[in-house]
């Protein structure tokens, strides 16, 4: 089966190129998307250095349920590998554990749990909100509209969604050594701060605190 990996990104300047190391190249990925959700600093021209990914610039910054939508709309593969592209220490062989539970047909998606994910993620085993996912693109057929109508940063409880309506089995994939910055370590304290309440109003407004609780609790019983 046919694998593209998608990677948004948004003024990652300091941190794709090696994302893109560990990514370009991997055996069984067929092609690399760059989606840049119109960055302000360099992210694009050290894309441009990698001439094997593929980079697709947004004139203006959407988020990125908009950005990773733009992607999806560019491939036709049966597998879809979702990388952010602000992480640390990622390997070919941590993509190689996201990627095989979905090829080997024993979950219909991987979820990574990172070394630096909140405690409570790691005590409990899941990681619900983390970005780095590998699943069968037919999760999102007929998903296009309501894609288009999700906040800024629904996209990954959306998709739990899709996989608890389905009562599809999930992976969830240990990552060790793999670390992504939190947001006040990016922009500054107070500019990380409102970064993450926003994120969390756009959680709620994609799905109600009560659903999320759901969706943990019913997500740790499909894993496989």
């Amino acid at each position: 089966m046919r694998l593209t990996c998608v990677i948004p990104a948004y003024n990652e300047e300091a941190r794709i190129g090696s994302v893109l190391q560990a990514v370009l190249g991997h055996p069984q990925i067929d092609e690399v998307l760059v989606i840049d959700d119109g960055s302000a600093d360099g992210t694009s021209a050290v894309v441009q250095r990698f001439p094997q990914a593929r980079l697709i610039t947004l004139a203006k910054n959407g988020g990125k349920t908009a950005a990773l939508a733009h992607g999806f709309a560019q491939t036709q593969s049966e597998i879809i590998l979702l990388i952010d592209a602000d992480l640390t220490g990622l390997s070919p062989d941590h993509l190689t554990a996201l990627i095989a539970p979905v090829k080997a047909g024993r979950a219909h998606m991987s979820v990574s749990l990172r070394d630096n994910a909140p405690f409570l993620w790691r005590w409990i085993g899941l990681d619900y909100i983390s970005g780095e996912r590998a699943l069968r693109r037919d999760l999102l057929a007929g998903q296009e509209d309501a894609l288009n109508r999700l906040p800024k940063f629904g996209f990954e409880v959306f998709l739990n969604s899709l996989i608890l309506s389905n009562r599809s089995p999930l992976a969830v994939v240990r990552l060790p050594g793999v670390k992504s910055p939190v947001k006040s370590a990016k922009y500054g304290f107070w500019t990380g701060v409102k970064g993450d309440i926003a994120m969390m109003r756009d959680l709620f407004r994609a799905v109600p605190p009560l659903g999320l609780i759901n969706q943990i609790l019913t997500m740790r019983r499909l894993r496989v």
